[in-house]
C-alpha cells in the first residue's frame, strides 16, 4: 500500500486511540512515535497542533517533555545554531548529525529533517539517496524540502519509496539568492502560483505542507482548499498548524524580531545574566564555595 493510500484509509480516526497514545497531538502521552496517521487524524478531527526546530538533543527533550508532538530539523540551523549567514551553506552531514542528536533526545515527537540547499535540486534519484540517509542514519521520521511544482517529482519518488514528506511553499529561504525575504503569493498570478503549488505537493503525496511568509487570507485559502494538512510560518491564523524557529521563539536570536515571531521569553537576557553572575563570582572569589567544594 502506498503511503498516500495509507493516509487516505486513516483520515477516519479509530473509535479509541492507539494502545498507549493519547488522542491529542499537544500533550498527549504516549509510548510510542507519533507518526503522520496520527497527523492525519487530528487534521480529521479540526486539532490544531504545535510544531518547534530543534537542533540538539538537550532542547528537544525540553521540548518532547513539553509535550509538542512535531519538532523540525531545519535548515534554520544555518543561522541560528552554526553561525551562517543563510541557510544554503548547511551540510547533508551536518543535518544529519544534529538530527540524530534530536532523534535521541525525543522520545514521542515525530522528527522531520529539512533536505539541505542542494541535496534534491538534481532530482528524484539524488532526493531518494539523501532522504534516505536521514531516515536510516538519523532515524527521523520524515523529511521536508522546498518548492511547489518544480519538486513535484522528488516528492513523488519519496513518497513512492515509503519515506513520509512535508513540502514547504511560499517563502522558500534556501532560494534566498532569487527572491530575497519578503511575502510571497501578492496578486493575482502570484496567488495562483501558490495554489498550484500547494495542489502539486498534495498530489505528490505529502503528508503536509509549509506556508511560509503568505497573506493570510490565501494561507486560508490553500488550507480550505487541500485535504493535507498547512503548516503557517507568518501565514495567519487559519492554518492547521503553527512552526516557528525556536531560538526566535525564546529569545535567543538577538537583534529585530520577525513580525511573524512572537517572544515567549527572553533567554538571551536569562543566560547573559546567568553568564556576568558567574564571572563575578569567580572574580571575586566566591565560586567554588565549600558545598562545590570535596575534602
Amino acid at each position: 500500500m502506498s503511503l498516500q493510500a495509507a493516509q487516505n484509509q486513516s483520515a477516519t480516526p479509530p473509535s479509541g486511540p492507539a494502545p498507549g497514545a493519547g488522542k491529542a497531538l499537544y500533550g498527549g502521552k504516549s509510548t510510542r512515535r507519533i507518526t503522520v496517521h496520527d497527523i492525519a487524524a487530528a487534521s480529521e478531527r479540526g486539532e490544531k497542533w504545535p510544531m518547534l526546530t530543534a537542533y540538539d538533543a538537550m532542547t528537544a527533550s525540553v521540548f518532547d517533555e513539553a509535550g509538542i508532538p512535531v519538532m523540525l530539523v531545519g535548515d534554520s540551523m544555518g543561522n541560528c545554531h552554526l553561525g551562517y549567514e543563510t541557510t544554503v551553506p548547511v551540510t547533508m552531514d551536518e543535518m544529519a548529525m544534529l538530527s540524530a542528536a534530536v532523534v535521541r533526545g525525543t522520545k514521542r515527537a515525530l522528527i522531520v529533517a529539512d533536505l539541505p540547499f542542494g541535496a534534491y535540486q538534481e532530482g528524484p534519484v539524488q532526493a531518494l539517496r539523501n532522504a534516505t540517509r536521514l531516515i536510516k542514519d538519523a532515524g527521523v521520521g520524515a523529511v521536508k524540502l522546498e518548492g511547489g511544482e518544480r519538486s513535484h517529482e522528488q516528492i513523488r519518488l519519496l513518497v513512492e519509496a515509503g519515506i513520509p514528506v512535508m513540502g514547504h511553499i511560499g517563502l522558500t529561504p534556501q532560494s534566498v539568492n532569487a527572491m530575497g525575504y519578503r511575502v510571497q503569493g501578492r496578486g493575482e498570478e502570484a496567488a495562483q502560483q501558490l495554489l498550484r503549488d500547494a495542489k502539486a505537493v498534495q498530489d505528490a503525496g505529502a503528508f503536509a505542507v509549509v506556508l511560509e511568509l503568505v497573506p493570510a487570507e490565501l494561507a486560508a485559502e490553500v488550507t480550505r482548499t487541500l485535504h493535507i494538512p498547512t503548516v503557517g510560518i507568518g501565514a495567519g491564523p487559519d492554518t492547521d498548524a503553527q512552526v516557528l524557529v525556536y531560538t526566535d521563539m525564546v529569545g535567543l536570536t538577538g537583534g529585530k524580531v520577525p513580525r511573524f515571531t512572537k517572544q515567549y521569553a527572553n533567554m538571551r537576557q536569562v543566560l547573559t545574566d546567568a553568564a556576568k553572575e558567574y564571572a563575578e563570582e569567580v572574580i571575586g572569589g566566591t565560586f567554588p564555595a565549600a558545598e562545590h567544594t570535596f575534602h
